[in-house]
């Protein structure tokens, strides 16, 4: 780990000179790449997954891990994407001259060394990379054992092309272990690392208890979508589906919806039974229940104390009448991670109130939580989605991940 480092920190010495052209270049090596060893890809991702089913692994996981020919293109384009953004990096935030004549900018700068920890998600490695790239950091990746072969194929497949287009060796790094004690080893690496993302739940806590580097946590979504008493019935039943059953794998789905009493028996019926069809299983307070019992083939049951504030990741949904719109706020405040919070309403006050209120890294008015996406905000992709406040927040792109410097031109000044 230590040579790994090294190795980085000399990268990315580099890296922060390079022109955009070649970072360009690389970049669309790279989605080249990825598109001419799709098949090799594709067979990695299969032992993955017969050693996943072999080990009893089920649900969101196997979800997150499965690698389709459609889901590699999207890889493939968002690499591409990311190209086609600006260079953010010698980008002036500031500029001013100071009453003894100093002239002082404020330039973008990289922040040096990006370490990644994650699990089941291969796309993490060519989104890290990219982004890490296109920003003038060098990259260090830790996939879990779930998607070690996945993971490694693409990593070797990205890094010997950036290599060739013209980026200095160990710019993009994959650790060849799944041994958890190396976790520990990297989250200590103050001397090389300058920011760790850790992605997945079972990692976050270790990371805040062991790391001695700046770390940057997110992607546990606990998301609501309420139904004010003013919303489109039509447009409620479609956001509401399309955030819970598009892909509820992933930390932007709807978990709880809140729905307004005034509007309940006339909307949730309509939703139900779009989710009957789906085998959406609707955990429901005892009014809701008595609303949605006569569904055909609906799932439904009680829900418990528990299922509020959980973080499903399945076709499963809490649902909650609420009195109003200061109700559903306060069960948001009580439950919400600060991931994504949705309000489906026609009345203008009661969005802006939400707007406001909301304590919440993305928060939407008439549309699916299902957006919160650095590929969808336009940032070609994401090294996160940022839960805390400090120093990224939501969808964690290029500029997310540099930093600046102050430039300070004198012409002989001193300070009395």
């Amino acid at each position: 780990m230590q040579a790994i480092g090294r190795t980085a920190k000399d990268a990315a010495r580099r890296l922060a000179t390079i022109s955009t052209d070649v970072k360009n270049a690389a970049l669309l090596a790279m989605s080249d790449a990825l598109a001419a060893h799709q098949d090799e890809i594709l067979r990695a991702n299969q032992h993955d997954m017969q050693a996943a089913h072999d080990a009893g692994v089920t649900g969101y996981i196997l979800d997150r891990l499965l690698l389709t020919p459609e889901r590699l293109d999207q890889y493939t384009s968002d690499v591409r994407n990311v190209a086609a953004l600006p260079d953010p990096i010698g980008q002036g935030l500031d500029r001013r001259t100071l009453a003894n004549g100093l002239v002082l900018s404020k330039v973008r700068v990289p922040l040096g060394v990006v370490a990644c920890i994650y699990e089941a998600r291969p796309n993490v490695t060519a989104d890290v990379a990219a982004l890490c790239l296109k920003a003038g950091n060098a990259t260090v990746l830790r996939g879990g054992k779930e998607a070690f072969h996945s993971n490694s194929t693409i990593a070797r497949i990205i890094s010997r092309a950036a290599t060739a287009a013209g980026l200095p060796e160990g710019a993009i790094q994959f650790v060849e272990s799944t041994d958890r004690a190396l976790i520990l080893e990297l989250v200590t690496m103050r001397d090389y690392i300058d920011l760790l993302v850790p992605r997945g739940g079972g990692l976050i806590d270790f990371v805040l208890e062991n790391a001695k580097v700046p770390v940057l946590i997110g992607g546990v979504g606990v998301c609501h979508t309420y139904v004010d008493k003013s919303a489109d019935i039509d447009m409620a039943v479609a956001i509401a589906d399309n955030a819970k059953t598009r892909r509820p794998s992933i930390c932007n789905a709807l978990d709880t919806l809140l729905v307004h009493r005034d509007v309940a028996a006339g909307y949730l019926p309509k939703l139900a039974a779009v989710w009957a069809e789906s085998g959406v299983e609707m955990r429901c307070d005892p009014e809701a229940l008595e609303i949605v019992s006569s569904v055909a083939n609906l799932k439904s049951c009680a829900a418990t104390p528990d299922d509020f504030g959980k973080e499903h990741l399945a076709l499963v949904a809490t649902v909650k009448l609420v009195d109003s719109l200061d109700d559903a706020l306060d069960v948001i405040y009580q439950y919400g991670t600060g991931h994504s919070e949705c309000i489906v309403t026609e009345d203008y006050s009661s969005s802006q109130r939400f707007v406001l209120e909301v304590d919440t890294a993305v928060v939407y008015v008439n549309a699916s939580t299902q957006f919160t996406d650095g590929a969808q905000f336009g940032l070609g992709a994401e090294i996160i989605d940022s839960t805390q406040k400090l120093h990224a927040r939501g969808p964690v792109g290029l500029e997310e991940i540099t930093t600046y410097k102050w430039v300070v031109q004198g012409s002989g000044q001193i300070r009395p």
